[in-house]
């Protein structure tokens, strides 16, 4: 089923995102992404996405298995990310045709982060060219990011809302935002967008602090604003984990209660595939999630 479909459906999209093992070869590898997956069944998620985690002897293959693991043993829609920077065209047709063998019907195109050494190729320079090929090249359907408060390369905010019309206009159906922490911005984003004809569904993005080092790597890899509500508490427990971690899933809660509240196209919750806090939260919210 392509993911575009639950948001002709009259409630809110809930989503979730976990990471595939490194090594898929590994005795037990599934085992972290099973758990995460046994307590999110709780919700019954409308689909799971699972990233394109580097460094692994084959992410293309692990992206893939786990994807495909979760169609057919907890009968759960999958998406794959794929990301441009990492791959060449021939790298590109290699993961389309293993996800079209494994019926995997929904592809997040990412330009993802550059390599430290640079770019494997420059064979999709921006994300929009690598929705534009995968359009191209089979019956896919083809997701997004977005960045609420702008993409971190990005020189103003009107420069990204032009990308991202591109990447909508080039044929992504779906936008999954990145992380954000002021519901705010992304009201505002959300506005922006839809003036500039941008008229796709949007889910918002929410990822549970649980550190200030966590929290800071955000900030410097995203961009994203800590509000002030925030920074206190993450000034007021930075040396407290189990208090800092209960305050990090309350503010989650209460980003997606006011979200819902908002009327928003979807959740998507980054599980970090810690199944304990993805419980929390779903214990928490799951009525109102449901309702």
């Amino acid at each position: 089923m392509k993911t575009s479909d639950f948001f002709r459906q009259d409630k809110p999209v809930f989503s979730f995102e976990v990471f595939p093992p490194r090594n898929i070869d590994n005795d037990g590898a599934e085992k972290r992404v099973c758990e995460t997956m046994d307590v999110i069944q709780e919700v019954q998620p409308d689909f799971v996405s699972v990233t394109y985690r580097g460094g692994g002897s084959n992410p293309a293959k692990a992206t893939i298995q786990i994807a495909s693991m979760i169609k057919d043993r907890y009968h759960t829609e999958s998406v794959v990310h794929l990301p441009a920077a990492r791959l060449d065209r021939a790298a590109v047709d290699d993961f389309l045709a293993r996800a079209k063998d494994a019926g995997i019907q929904n592809i997040l195109a990412l330009r993802g982060d550059i390599p430290e050494g640079g770019r494997y190729s420059d064979d999709f320079h921006y994300a929009s060219d690598l929705v534009a090929y995968i359009k191209q090249h089979g019956d896919f359907n083809i997701l997004g990011a977005c960045y609420p408060e702008g993409h971190p390369e990005s020189p103003d905010a009107l420069s990204d809302i032009r990308h991202l019309k591109t990447k909508v206009d080039a044929g992504t159906s779906e936008l999954i935002s990145q992380l954000f922490f002021d519901n705010e911005a992304f009201y505002k984003f959300v506005d922006r967008c839809r003036f500039a004809g941008i008229d796709v569904p949007i889910e918002a993005g929410i990822m549970p602090i649980m550190s200030t080092k966590q929290a800071e790597r955000m900030r410097a890899m995203s961009g994203v604003e800590l509000p002030a509500k925030l920074s206190n508490i993450l000034d007021k427990f930075a040396d407290k984990p189990d208090a800092l971690r209960d305050a990090g899933i309350a503010y989650a809660i209460e980003q997606i209660v006011d979200l819902m509240a908002h009327g928003v196209d979807g959740i998507h919750l980054y599980t970090m595939d810690n199944p304990t806090v993805a419980g929390r939260i779903i214990e928490a919210t799951r009525n109102i999630i449901r309702s």
